[in-house]
């Protein structure tokens, strides 16, 4: 598993750095989100930092200009509870939130980046297909790193598409953590939770 992490971590980071290329190989293997761990660039100049989503390709960027300093597989809403389209501002980050409403009260929406009043980006179990109410749910290393690229006032373009879906999108894994196990609720409603965050990890998963 290590390994596999390493090789992915480095061809990212290739093609990060070589973005004015046209890699347009797509990835069809499919693991689950906490195998997907991406390479990131600090920012020039943190202030100029935007997230651009793409719910077509289920694909975040984090840019500064031209550049892409993260790219990452997410899940967006279905059709009948779509995530909405538009521009955006993040006015509201917290790590450790918990979900308010029921059904699903306590459950963590864990690095919640909010644009929009109840529709946020966090970490949640990603699939390749959109499935959430309208919120964006990212891999648990993807979340930790977009919330610290990201500042409150950090605009978001959502869009059906981005420009970089055929290039550094395309280079991206496929994502499906449909076959996992559920944890248990007690894990789930706990401090630990939060704590296993910070790592980058969750549960048993790896």
């Amino acid at each position: 598993m290590k390994s596999a992490r390493h090789f992915l971590n480095a061809a990212l980071a290739a093609t990060v750095l070589a973005l004015g290329a046209c890699a347009t190989t797509t990835t069809t293997t499919k693991r689950t989100a906490f195998d997907f761990d991406p390479p990131v660039q600090q920012p020039t100049n943190p202030a100029a930092v935007k997230l651009k989503l793409s719910t077509g390709a289920q694909r975040l960027y984090v840019v500064e200009g031209d550049k892409v300093l993260l790219a990452t597989p997410v899940t967006v809403g279905t059709p009948s509870t779509p995530t909405p389209h538009g521009n955006f501002t993040i006015y509201s980050k917290q790590a450790n939130r918990r979900r308010v409403s029921s059904p699903g009260a306590g459950y963590p929406m864990t690095y919640w980046m909010e644009f929009k009043t109840a529709y946020g980006l966090h970490w949640g179990f990603v699939k390749p297909r959109p499935a959430t109410h309208g919120c964006v749910r990212m891999p648990i290393d993807s979340a930790r790193k977009v919330f610290a690229l990201i500042r409150t006032g950090t605009p978001i373009n959502i869009s059906t598409s981005q420009p970089w879906d055929a290039t550094i999108g395309k280079t991206l894994p496929v994502l499906d953590d449909g076959s996992l196990p559920d944890p248990p609720m007690s894990y789930m409603l706990s401090p630990q939770v939060f704590s296993d965050a910070k790592e980058g990890t969750l549960w048993k998963y790896h």
